[in-house]
Parts: structure tokens; C-alpha cells; sequence
């Protein structure tokens, strides 16, 4: 089986609830690992990330310690980075064996082509300020000066403050199903360019939908909190079905 995960914004809102996220993370992909043939996890796994190039956020050692596991028993697993954690470098690629990816990925599975990204930053052509927001951050030279200008204690708290920001915004209170339009289109014309694709996943949104229309089925992750965690998973044919942990 192949699993699908986003969202999970490892690290937001006090120690208590973020060690229990956590907690229910590291339990599901303990529970998983029995039949999985990878795993994908589709952007935003921390609510703030950044690699200095000597240090790292300090925090999520169960999560570090289960993914450097089932890498170690031969379980390929996939980061896709998301909006919270672009500036990834190579911190899980060596020392838990995670491949972190910073663009989008094809996957076959059977007769079935599935196209996975975050989704942030797609479609955003009529909104000026989130597309300005998105090029100066994914800059290298906002990374460099954010490195060597900013004290980390500093620079950790104003992420996670901004960070906070962002997530609140997609709370899942305020999201409805025409939330995902502007998504839902972008996979449209995606299929347009790219027909062999059948279906497409998405994180970012917090919202567990599908949408099939058209011979495209796209996908929507949904997000994790305390006790519950929205996933996908799919068999060896392509056939994708959202689920729920708790």
C-alpha cells in the first residue's frame, strides 16, 4: 500500500499539544509500516522548519527516530517540502534516509498516473501579495541574510509567530469545499497539458476531499491535530481512498 500524508504542522500551538500531534503521527506511521510500500508526506510535516547549516530546529526526535526506522527496514519515504517547510536542505536526506523534494512528483501506480504536490504556490496569478510573499521567501538570498543576519532564537520565534499566522488562515473552520476551486482549476488545466495524468493530490488546503470530474480525480490530504489525522492511502493499482486516524 502506498500512504499519502501533508499537513501535519509538527511544532504549532503549546508543548502539550504539539507533543501530542506528534504522538499521533508517530503512531500512525507505526501502524502503516506493517504494509507499506512507501511513503508520501505531502508538505507542511513542521509548522516552521528551517536548516542552518550546522543547526536544526531542536524538537521531534519520535518523529526523526521512526522515519530513520523505517527507512533502515527499506520503506522509501518521500518529503515533499510545503509553504511552513521550504527551506529544507539535506538534514532528513542524511540522517533519516528521506528523499525531500521541493518541487512536485509523478507516481505510477498500475495503469494510473498520480501527480502530488503541496499546492501552495499554484494558481496564484491573481493574488499580487501571496505571489510576491512566495518568490521572496523562497529566495536564496532571503535564506542567506535570514541565516547570518538574524540570531536563531530570534529568527525560530519570529517564524513560528509567522507561521501561526498562516496556518490560522487555513483552519478548517474556515474551509468549505469551494475553498478548493482555484486548486480544482489548476488540476484541470494540469491534466490539459499533461493528459496521461489521471489523478491529482494535493496538501495544503486542511480540507479531506475528492473531487472526479472529467476523468481527473483530485485529492485533498486534509490536516492533523492531537487525536486525529486525515491521510490517503492507495493499493498497487491507483485506487486512492481517504481515511481517518485517530
Amino acid at each position: 500500500m502506498y500512504y499519502f500524508a501533508s499537513d501535519v504542522h509538527l511544532g504549532a500551538g503549546d508543548e502539550l499539544s504539539s507533543r501530542r500531534t506528534e504522538q499521533c503521527f508517530v503512531r500512525w506511521l507505526d501502524t502503516i509500516s506493517a504494509d507499506a510500500e512507501a511513503i508520501f508526506l505531502v508538505g507542511d510535516i513542521f509548522d516552521f522548519w528551517f536548516e542552518y547549516n550546522k543547526v536544526i530546529p531542536k524538537g521531534f526526535v519520535r518523529t526523526f527516530g521512526k522515519l530513520a526506522e523505517l527507512t533502515d527496514r527499506g520503506i522509501p519515504v518521500v518529503f515533499i517540502t510545503g509553504n511552513h517547510d521550504m527551506w529544507s536542505r539535506d538534514y532528513l536526506q542524511r540522517e533519516c534516509g528521506v528523499e525531500v523534494v521541493h518541487t512536485s512528483r509523478n507516481i505510477t501506480l498500475g495503469n494510473r498516473t498520480i501527480h502530488i504536490a503541496h499546492g501552495d504556490n499554484l494558481n496564484i496569478g491573481d493574488k499580487p501579495l501571496l505571489r510576491l510573499m512566495n518568490s521572496t521567501f523562497r529566495s536564496r538570498i532571503m535564506r542567506k541574510l535570514f541565516s547570518w543576519l538574524i540570531h536563531p532564537d530570534i529568527a525560530m520565534s519570529f517564524g513560528q509567530w509567522w507561521s501561526g499566522k498562516s496556518r490560522k488562515s487555513h483552519s478548517q473552520e474556515q474551509i468549505t469545499a469551494s475553498s478548493l476551486d482555484f486548486l480544482i482549476d489548476y488540476a484541470h488545466t494540469y491534466k490539459q497539458e499533461n493528459p496521461f495524468v489521471d489523478c491529482i493530490l494535493f496538501g495544503h488546503m486542511h480540507f479531506p476531499y475528492k473531487h472526479k470530474e472529467q476523468g481527473l480525480e483530485v485529492v485533498f490530504l486534509g490536516t492533523w491535530n492531537e487525536s486525529s489525522g486525515s491521510y490517503a492511502v492507495s493499493d498497487n493499482e491507483g485506487n486512492i481512498e481517504l481515511k481517518t486516524f485517530q
